[in-house]
């Protein structure tokens, strides 16, 4: 009977592609099949030189890194983005954590890694949006890696202002020392996966890093699940 009802529901309201607009079908939840197919991919993780690595490469400790989607103003995964950052649908952060997950996984990126870690948000802010939206696309590679996920070694300990309009520089500026680490014993020897949302200029990831590496014999690589497209 419940079935029933339900089919009843979504024939009259059914749910719609977040990006066509389109009805979706019963084994379709966010998109529709032709947008996810339609993503616009980076598929980095096919060459040692991708522009997420190069962003790092100052980092001796760095093993992979790469990112899953183009981000451009206006485009699919600004809207994909900030459906999931400002409009609190964290089943899609963890739906397309997932999804790139299992692609990364079949092609054999990432095999060593041992800990999952979202680049936290400062605590009021996460108050305020409900969710670290970095730890819902976290859920998704923990999934499919089997991964733990570590929300307490790296804090964020100030809550910075948005660097929507800021300039590179500006940005570096902005994040400059505003992460911390407590038990960083847990994570030596380890290899950890840094986890985020978007990579503009690398500056956020940039101030992890710093303190990430202080940790002995540590190997860490780095996902985000979108660049800007001048990366």
């Amino acid at each position: 009977m419940s079935n029933l009802l339900s089919d009843i529901v979504n024939l009259f309201y059914p749910d719609y592609c977040l990006l066509c607009k389109n009805p979706l079908t019963e084994n379709e939840k966010h998109l529709c099949l032709n947008c996810l197919c339609d993503l616009p991919r980076t598929n980095y993780h096919i060459s040692k030189g991708n522009p997420t690595r190069m962003l790092f490469a100052g980092y001796q400790q760095i093993n992979e890194a790469t990112s899953y989607l183009f981000f451009e103003k206006e485009g699919k995964t600004q809207q994909l983005i900030h459906s999931l950052k400002y409009f609190g649908n964290r089943q899609l952060a963890i739906q397309l954590g997932r999804l790139a997950a299992t692609e990364l996984k079949n092609s054999g990126f990432f095999a060593s890694i041992d800990t999952l870690i979202p680049v936290p948000l400062h605590p009021r802010k996460e108050r305020k949006r409900g969710y670290n939206q970095s730890e819902q696309i976290a859920k998704g590679f923990a999934g499919i890696y089997g991964c733990d996920i570590d929300r307490t070694t790296l804090r964020r300990i100030a809550d910075t202002k948005s660097q929507t309009s800021m300039a590179t520089y500006e940005r570096h500026i902005n994040v400059d020392k505003i992460f911390t680490l407590t038990n960083p014993t847990l994570l030596t020897s380890k290899h950890i996966l840094l986890i985020d949302d978007v990579i503009t200029t690398g500056a956020t990831t940039s101030a992890c890093l710093d303190v990430l590496t202080t940790i002995p014999e540590i190997k860490i690589s780095i996902f985000s699940l979108s660049i800007a497209r001048e990366y």
